[in-house]
């Protein structure tokens, strides 16, 4: 008779499964919570203490770590010394091996109780896990309640051939890893402010992509909990690696307005357009304004619905990508035809961003990492006004719309607002001025009047030439951190132009 040892802290399912076990020959040998469920619901069970003959110790902490509990996993089967040993040992074989691990993750989230948070540290479970895993050509090992029908097919048809084990093997090693990554990330988040010697990056794979930035590089999209699996739906099209890094982008912009009509324009991870007007429609149509060339086969996200007249509307160029908070019918259908358009929805009323509290990049040989940066809640409003004239309502309205853009913009930048959205910006540049002189020559090659807009900058203007710059076009307000060694010349410039000059004393740098 084969043997089966399931001891499961997530039950559903484990009772259909088993009793399927069972119909196919399987002796069962479970613990605890399981044996009992299992045995209240007719299934011939029998408990790991009374086949170790070893009562359970210190309140549960030791159950399953006990010889003819590991030896049965671990020994080679087609090994003649390692059967002699076993039965010498009195070891009986165990086949099949389906565990799932204390909810560690679940209950730091449900207390701060560090002692409560301890006692669902999995032991025994990813003990078992991976002696099975180890022995995978002898012992299927389970830990995922989603293969537990496609392992009973398997047993079923006769086809648990070596691959199936393998898949099976690599999927516990994975969920061990995964496990104890995320223990000790959370002990260093706790005591070592989430610095400490080792950091794991831990993220489950969503979708494979076409290629990687080439077509010579493999690529795939990986989620560090379910945001894309709850929140990213492919309506037309497969996103490639490219799309994916530009929708980032331009969701992370389309959403910093909360449920304003705002609409983004993104190219090459780059804001290429924006504006919250007084619906979705005069948005875009602003927000193209900016720089109609660029936003050819760019990726346009959407806060909010995208109906059939906004969709007409777009469809009068070609983009590449929609992103929207909810696409209708019939504008899905203006684009049926179009067979090189990928448009995606979350399938909500308002776009929702995934902020996550790190970053890191990687670099030759290794990783950088850092908390997340943000626009804060209040930054503008707490920002110090420097200059003598203070900004309108209005034109603090469009500051706190450049802020935004400039802090999710590759820097060096520039941004330039005039009533809710962008009209010119210049990005990625090695000097300040350059960036200002871009983004206003190409304001005006596109016959854009900057007369009475407002200009936001990452950081700091080492010189006051971007302030004089800035006056040449009219600009009439301007936020950016301070903190130059010159920003006393900034100042005395903003204060001969009458203009409204802030200080919040926050970088936003973007390499």
């Amino acid at each position: 008779m084969k043997k089966a040892l399931l001891s499961v802290s997530d039950k559903e399912g484990i009772v259909e499964f088993s009793k399927e076990l069972e119909n196919l020959g399987f002796d069962l040998l479970s613990t605890g919570g399981t044996y009992n469920l299992l045995k209240q619901e007719g299934l011939k069970v029998q408990e790991v203490s009374d086949f170790t003959g070893q009562n359970e110790l210190f309140e549960g902490r030791v159950k399953t770590l006990h010889p003819r509990i590991h030896g049965g996993i671990l020994y080679k089967r087609e090994d003649k010394a390692h059967e002699q040993e076993a039965k010498e040992q009195g070891i009986e074989a165990i086949d099949l091996v389906c565990v799932n691990l204390y909810p560690f993750k679940e209950t730091t989230k449900r207390t701060d109780d560090f002692d409560e948070i301890v006692e669902n540290i999995d032991i025994g479970g990813p003990c078992m896990l991976r002696a099975a895993a180890k022995n995978y050509k002898s012992v299927l090992v389970l830990c995922d309640k989603a293969d537990y029908a496609e392992v009973l097919a398997a047993l079923k048809e006769g086809r648990v051939d070596e691959k199936f084990r393998l898949a099976l093997m690599i999927k516990a090693y994975e969920h061990s890893a995964n496990y104890d990554s995320f223990i000790a990330n959370y002990l260093n988040d706790r005591f070592n402010k989430g610095f400490g010697t080792r950091k794991f990056i831990i993220g489950r794979k969503v979708f494979d992509t076409k290629y990687g930035e080439n077509p010579h590089q493999q690529g795939a999209l990986y989620e560090f909990e379910d945001f894309f699996s709850k929140h990213f739906k492919a309506l037309k099209g497969e996103a490639s690696f490219n799309n994916l890094t530009d929708i980032n982008a331009a969701l992370n912009l389309a959403s910093s307005f909360d449920k304003e009509p705002a609409v983004a324009i993104i190219k090459h991870a780059n804001p290429c357009g924006f504006a919250v007007k007084e619906n979705l429609m005069q948005s875009y149509i602003q927000a193209l304004k900016c720089d109609p060339v660029s936003a050819y086969g760019g990726v346009v996200a959407i806060n909010g619905a995208l109906d059939e007249a906004l969709a007409l509307k777009i469809n009068e160029i070609y983009v590449e990508v929609i992103i929207a908070a909810s696409v209708d019918k019939r504008a899905l259908e203006v684009f049926e035809n179009k067979k090189r358009i990928k448009i995606f929805t979350q399938e909500s009323k308002f776009l929702n961003p995934a902020y996550d509290d790190f970053d890191f990049k990687h670099i030759g040989g290794g990783f950088v990492y850092q908390s997340s940066d943000k626009v804060g809640l209040n930054e503008l409003k707490e920002a110090s006004l420097k200059s003598t004239r203070a900004a309108s309502k209005e034109e603090f309205k469009d500051l706190e719309i450049a802020l935004k853009i400039a802090a999710l913009t590759k820097s060096n930048n520039v941004v330039y607002v005039k009533d809710s959205a962008m009209l010119a910006i210049g990005m990625g540049m090695t000097s300040r001025i350059d960036a200002a002189k871009v983004a206003i020559a190409k304001a005006k090659d596109l016959g854009l009047d900057l007369q009475g807009c407002v200009l936001a900058s990452e950081a700091f203007f080492p010189f006051r030439d971007s302030i004089d710059e800035a006056s040449k076009v009219g600009v009439k307000a301007i936020v950016e951190p301070g903190g130059s060694i010159r920003d006393d010349e900034v100042i005395q410039a903003a204060n001969e132009h009458g203009m409204a000059l802030y200080f919040t004393g926050v970088r936003h740098f973007l390499h």
